[in-house]
């Protein structure tokens, strides 16, 4: 089952792109529906230039609203931490924020 967190934020990717770290999982983003050769397959979706993504209250950032689904960056570290705060300007409202 899905885990959904508490706080999540919707961003266009341009601006986690620009994060010098950035780099994303495209094979666990979405799929999508394709006709290869007369025959339709799934296939991994990309993330599309002008799309959103969500960062989440652990910093991960995902294809959707849940926690645990559709990781399109998770290399949490501290300067990724701090580009969120200081550029993007998260901030998880105090009545949001996970307990330990």
């Amino acid at each position: 089952m899905s885990k959904m967190g508490k706080y999540c934020k919707a961003y266009p990717i341009s601006r986690l792109r620009e994060y010098q770290g950035w780099a994303e999982k495209n094979k666990n983003n979405t799929k999508e529906e394709k006709i290869i050769d007369g025959k339709d397959v799934e296939a991994d979706g990309q993330v599309a230039e002008l799309s959103h993504l969500y960062l989440q209250e652990n910093y991960v950032v995902t294809n959707g609203i849940f926690l645990d689904e559709n990781i399109i960056f998770d290399d949490v570290t501290p300067e990724w931490i701090d580009f969120c705060k200081n550029s993007l300007k998260f901030e998880i409202p105090v009545d949001n924020r996970p307990s330990n």
